[in-house]
């Protein structure tokens, strides 16, 4: 056996002792034999346990400890081991040691880029040394290391005109560079590179395409230095155009050198116009931006420019050919009023007195006109309106149980026009009802009587419930009637009617009762329970 293996591992040459071991081995196949370990009696054989994955193992009966497969630093790089030495039996005679196994990196792996086609651009103006882009190239061996050390170079530039060697590549760093100012489009708007990146060892190729694009040497014309006039009512809508204007840039078209921005240079402090620029034609339109006011602005004196949103080469500059002149009148429309509200909300109590001014309402006619006000929908006439003032006064008495929120609108008028606003007042609620009974059927009494009997008996009240909801309920002061009845306190809304004694003929019975509600100040209200005594007693409300 020990043969056999000597045949595959080679001599067996390196051996000693079990200890604590490190060793270092390069990935791949070259080495197969590691190690052989020696043993005393009684140790008779070995095991090696830990991170083997199917590559490490150790013969038993000999201690070598070997690979059986290629070691791969990208897959792991540190593999670590116990063994010991057993007896016959099987039972540890030494260890278990630590065998540490550090596998060392070889250049086995291509560098690769992050793209496979980059793309640059670059201006034919541009100086030596502008950078055109970077070029990012990655390698899986050990980093910082000379096998993952990556060099870059240009290996061939197409077409070679006006020069072979327009672009350099920092071989560190990937950075690519312009060389000098030879660039000119009309000689060559593209170039394509090939670009090599090497590790020593392994190299990889990729295309670079650069685009050489036009300089903004050139500034915008107008077709006309005067667009006149045009003439505009108020009224028009925002958004309309009232005027097409157009510049040419004889600039490499599609690109921000030839791309023309229009702008109000003068005349416009308040961005009442905008002007949009078609993409494909650079022609502008000039547009309302804001609502038109011929008592504010009658005439606008424009000033239109035309710019580039690329910057000019040096030594260009715009002039007078970049702008243009137009004036705009604003003709008046006969406006309605205006409030300086829509909505005007008030809020009074509900017994306040006639004649009360609760709100004043206030609109202008934008062309100076005299504005008289007056109400509309006020179907309780509860209020008046001065025509001259816009001053509303309560005209009659409120009631909050009648209306809570009363609406009425307020109309402002001119000699052909008018305007309209929502006025809501909000009636507050005080105790000016006084409570009541609220049954749907009277209580009864079987003849004859028992004793013990009682008729539940409900109040309620007009007034707003939030405050007034708690009632007190009691007997009329006459000798008679507390002789005869009692009234108890069921809850705040509730009471008991109940007779004091049997004794009763069968005939009509008159119970005044006093109702008080909890109201600041309170009110009372005095019921007349009247009823038959007999098989059942009905009765009727007299209020008094």
């Amino acid at each position: 056996h020990l043969s056999a293996m000597c045949q595959n591992l080679g001599d067996l040459h390196v051996t000693g002792p079990l200890k604590d071991m490190n060793f270092s081995i390069p990935e791949g196949g070259a080495v197969r034999f590691i190690y052989q370990f020696t043993s005393e009696p009684p140790a008779v054989s070995f095991r090696a346990t830990g991170e083997k994955d199917g590559i490490i193992d150790i013969v038993p009966r000999t201690g070598i400890l070997f690979l059986n497969g290629s070691l791969d630093w990208e897959t792991k790089a540190v593999h670590r081991l116990q063994v010991e030495s057993l007896d016959e039996k099987g039972n540890t005679v030494k260890g278990p040691y630590t065998v540490t196994i550090y596998v060392e990196d070889i250049n086995d792996n291509p560098p690769e880029f992050d793209q496979i086609m980059y793309t640059g651009v670059v201006r034919q103006n541009s100086r030596p040394g502008s950078n055109i882009g970077t070029l990012i190239a990655t390698d899986m061996d050990e980093e910082n290391t000379l096998n993952s050390r990556l060099r870059f170079k240009i290996e061939s530039q197409v077409p070679p005109v006006p020069a072979s060697n327009l672009f350099f590549i920092q071989q560190d760093t990937g950075i690519l560079q312009l060389t000098s100012r030879s660039l000119n489009k009309r000689i060559a708007s593209n170039y394509s590179l090939k670009v090599l990146v090497s590790d020593g060892v392994f190299q990889t190729i990729c295309d670079v395409q650069v685009h050489v694009i036009d300089i903004n040497d050139q500034i915008p014309i107008f077709e006309k230095s005067d667009y006149h006039n045009v003439t505009v009512a108020e009224s028009l809508p925002v958004g309309t155009v009232i005027l097409e204007i157009q510049a040419t840039d004889g600039d490499e078209p599609g690109t921000g050198s030839s791309y023309i921005i229009y702008q109000m240079k003068e005349g416009d402090p308040n961005n009442t116009f905008i002007i949009v620029t078609d993409s494909e034609t650079n022609r502008g339109f000039v547009k309302t931006n804001k609502a038109l006011d011929f008592e504010a602005t009658p005439v606008y004196n424009l000033v239109i420019s035309a710019t580039n949103p690329e910057p000019l080469v040096l030594g260009v500059q715009y002039n007078s050919s970049s702008l243009t002149l137009f004036k705009v009148f604003v003709t008046n429309v006969d406006e309605p009023p205006v409030f300086h509200k829509t909505v005007y909300k008030g809020e009074v109590f509900e017994d306040i007195p006639v004649n009360t001014l609760v709100m004043t309402v206030e609109a202008y006619d934008p062309e100076g006109d005299t504005v008289r006000y007056s109400l509309k929908g006020d179907v309780r006439k509860w209020l008046r309106i001065d025509s001259a003032t816009g001053q509303i006064y309560t005209a009659s008495t409120l009631d909050r149980e009648q209306e809570e929120m009363y609406t009425v609108e307020v109309v402002a008028s001119e000699l052909t026009q008018k305007s309209k606003a929502t006025f809501i007042l909000h009636l507050s609620d005080v105790n000016d009802n006084p409570p009541l009974l609220a049954m749907d059927y009277p209580p009864f009494f079987c003849h004859p009587l028992s004793g013990g009997e009682r008729a539940f008996i409900q109040a309620d009240d007009a007034d707003e419930q939030l405050w007034y909801s708690t009632f007190t309920f009691s007997l009329a002061d006459d000798v008679n009637t507390r002789n005869n009845w009692e009234i108890t306190k069921a809850n705040a809304t509730h009471a008991y009617l109940s007779p004091k004694h049997v004794n009763f003929e069968e005939k009509v019975y008159n119970v005044p009762v006093i109702i008080n509600d909890n109201g600041k100040p309170p009110l009372e209200r005095k019921v007349n329970l009247e009823g038959i005594l007999y098989l059942m007693v009905v009765y009727h409300d007299y209020i008094s």
